[in-house]
């Protein structure tokens, strides 16, 4: 592809994140070049950086392109990329347009002059609100600023970066420094996380599900810290696990290991795709001690189960505020009406997990989210309304699950941060049903 279809291909992309707000984005990329198999793999990754380097930035560029008095659509998107982000000349930007070689229609007039307004320009202006300027949406700049006050430009600053790819070595089958052998004879290079015992981290981005590797079932992508959580539960082999809000199952498959097999582990899910895709990965990765359950309106078996739990991990759906570096159009996809909904989903996952839990059990209560209403705020209403649970300090709970250092965060709960520890952002609160 040309350069001129490439930008037309990102272009055609971020129009498909716009019609489909409500699907996750990796998904509709993933669709969206399986249709375009005629698209190299350098193709796919100059559209891709493209398309994500406008999603990252889409609070600003949407904000520079109102004051022109332009609607922010696919093409100003990206010519706005172009020079604001990119620092490209007015007339370079006019010239990717040009319509020819598969490329972008030329700019109408009405384009040209509000791209003019931009030319120049900084990506940061005086007049931006403070959200704009932080590039945090509006409905969650009351969060971060509570969970970290004066540092909350250097966190805003690392959440717009791009990720590093973690992965998670699968004890059942390797150790680190033969799975990091094996990635480093196929041209990966990837160091040992200082967190977690089982992380690997790549710089860059790599394809890394066609590693041998992969497929033999070595390593699994898996953040530092979502591996720490898993960890952090405690899960010993013999004991009965559930992992109520499994997914696709990534910490099911890490618990599993710590197991060494050994025990039952249930991967629960309201959604069946999910569960299947989990069913996929547990074969890869050698587990048999792991079964699915897919959790239904009106379903009995939580009442059934009562009580029956050493483990209970609570992975709960939240809005994903800490994994914006890694998935940039969750913050603005994501709105405050769909915070409440979920602060309400939470506290009845909450009450349901502790129902699960045999008396002297474990209760792991654990978001992606840097917000305080995601995190300590739910596990001081479960606390209240729960008094046979009291929390385990985070020093106590680090040292029973075998973790060598002192924690790397203070106070009673796990807090993670891509600033201070270079993880995506976590929450986690181990709580004990009292004997």
């Amino acid at each position: 592809m040309t350069p001129a279809a490439r930008l037309a291909a990102a272009i055609d992309l971020l129009a498909a994140l716009e019609a489909d707000p409500r699907r996750p984005a990796d998904a509709i990329a993933h669709d969206f070049f399986r249709a375009r198999r005629y698209a190299g793999a350098g193709d796919r990754r100059e559209v891709s950086e493209r398309a994500w380097g406008v999603v990252r930035q889409r609070l600003r560029l949407d904000w520079w392109l109102r004051r022109a008095g332009a609607r922010p659509t696919p093409r100003l998107l990206a010519a706005a990329h172009m020079l604001l982000v990119e620092r490209a000349a007015l007339p370079a930007v006019g010239g990717a347009f040009s319509g020819e070689g598969h490329g972008a229609a030329p700019l109408a007039a009405a384009e040209r002059e509000a791209l003019r307004a931009l030319a120049g320009q900084p990506l940061l202006h005086p007049d931006m609100p403070e959200p704009v300027r932080l590039n945090l949406p509006g409905w969650a700049l009351p969060g971060l600023t509570a969970r970290f006050g004066a540092r909350l430009a250097e966190e805003a600053a690392a959440m717009e970066r791009a990720a590093p790819l973690d992965l998670r070595v699968n004890a059942l089958k390797t150790t680190r420094e033969a799975a990091a052998a094996a990635l480093a004879a196929e041209g990966i290079t990837a160091e040992a996380t200082p967190l977690s015992p089982w992380g690997l981290r790549i710089s860059a981005r790599r394809p890394i599900t066609g590693t041998r590797a992969f497929r033999e079932g070595l390593v699994e992508v898996q953040d530092e810290g979502s591996q720490l959580v898993a960890l952090l539960a405690d899960p010993r082999p013999g004991l009965r696990v559930c992992d109520l809000c499994a997914g696709a199952g990534g910490k099911t498959l890490a618990m599993a290991a710590r197991m060494g097999n050994r025990g039952r582990i249930v991967a629960c899910d309201v959604s069946a795709p999910r569960l299947e895709g989990a069913a996929r990965r547990l074969r890869r990765a050698g587990v048999d001690n792991a079964e699915r359950h897919l959790l239904q309106p009106g379903d009995k078996w939580a009442k059934r189960r009562a009580g029956q739990f050493d483990r209970v991990l609570v992975d709960a759906p939240c809005s994903g505020s800490g994994t914006w570096r890694r998935n940039p159009d969750a913050r603005i996809r994501t709105t405050a009406e769909d915070l409440r909904e979920l602060l309400t989903k939470q506290r009845e996952i909450l009450v349901m997990a502790a129902d699960l839990v045999r008396p002297g059990g474990l209760l792991v209560y654990a978001t992606c989210s840097l917000l305080p209403e995601e995190d300590e705020a739910q596990v001081e209403g479960l606390l209240a309304l729960r008094p046979d649970y009291a929390p385990v300090p985070l020093a106590e709970a680090w040292r029973a699950a075998g973790l060598s250092g002192p924690p790397p965060a203070e106070g009673a709960h796990l807090v993670l941060s891509p600033a201070r520890h270079g993880t995506d952002g976590f929450f986690a609160a181990v709580l004990r049903r009292r004997a």
